[in-house]
């Protein structure tokens, strides 16, 4: 997500905040809006279900989810009075949480709810550290549905792992334990939980690429597979190059699994926070 949009969003849902009894509050009315969505009913329904997620953990919905009218001016200028209800930060986060996290308002949202200090430099550092994480878990999704694919067409376990070694020095144009000792990671570790988020996407495309063309040119065997799979790679470093990216110069990032235990030790303190 571009800073432009985080600083974006970050400025349209702190505008949109309200002090209710000494509570930070969002209308459910406004907040339809900062989500993306254009029917109130189509929302009800997001917020029927982070009822239910606040009631899975203990939590009473009356404290979060607090119905209230408010009076609207129609076209005629005449006054009607419409459902709306207020919801604390907690329950904007299960509102978030509940939504489709493909839409950028709602994947910011799911984060700007989460940390409880407003800060936009927090707010982002977290959204970033959330893509990298989502990033890590697709490749590795990507890498077992191929897997999966050459397993079909001759390739074993052993294979796949060379196959996947030369897509990584066609990308980097250094080999796996050269890029691993390159970045200071130990070697038993897998090369892509310390790449930063553009390498992993990298990966990502270049695997996507293969598995598509495995199967439309209908390869079989080793050198086939090896083939494709390396000129793919190579393909999304020359679109890397040429934007002025070269991946094997870029930092090491930090342990994907730190992130993640991270990510979760804070989804864990505020559920505990908002249980005491």
């Amino acid at each position: 997500m571009k800073k432009e949009i985080i600083q974006q969003l970050y400025s349209a849902f702190e505008q949109a905040a309200l002090e209710v009894d000494g509570v930070e509050c969002w209308s459910a009315r406004e907040l339809q809006k900062l989500l993306g969505y254009s029917l109130w009913q189509n929302f009800t329904k997001v917020i029927d279900k982070a009822k239910v997620a606040c009631e899975n953990v203990n939590q009473s919905t009356s404290d979060h989810f607090i119905g209230v009218n408010k009076k609207v001016e129609l076209g005629s200028g005449a006054m009607r009075e419409i459902e709306d209800l207020m919801l604390t930060r907690y329950a904007c986060y299960l509102v978030a949480q509940n939504g489709d996290s493909r839409k950028e308002q709602i994947a910011f949202a799911q984060t700007y709810f989460a940390v409880q200090t407003r800060r936009a430099e927090l707010v982002e550092q977290r959204l970033l550290e959330v893509e990298r994480v989502k990033a890590r878990a697709k490749l590795q999704e990507t890498e077992k549905k191929l897997s999966g694919i050459l397993y079909e067409r001759g390739v074993n376990d052993q294979t796949f792992a060379v196959i996947r070694s030369k897509g990584d020095q066609a990308l980097f144009r250094l080999s796996t334990n050269m890029m691993k000792r390159r970045m200071g990671m130990p070697q038993s570790r897998p090369l892509a939980d310390f790449l930063p988020t553009i390498s992993i996407k990298a990966k990502d495309f270049a695997a996507e690429m293969t598995s598509v063309n495995v199967q439309t040119k209908d390869l079989h065997g080793e050198a086939s597979i090896t083939q494709e799979h390396v000129e793919n790679n190579a393909a999304v470093r020359k679109m890397l190059t040429e934007r002025g990216i070269i991946p094997e110069n870029l930092p090491a990032a930090e342990d994907v699994k730190k992130v993640e235990r991270r990510l979760a030790s804070e989804e864990k303190k505020m559920l505990k926070n908002k249980k005491n």
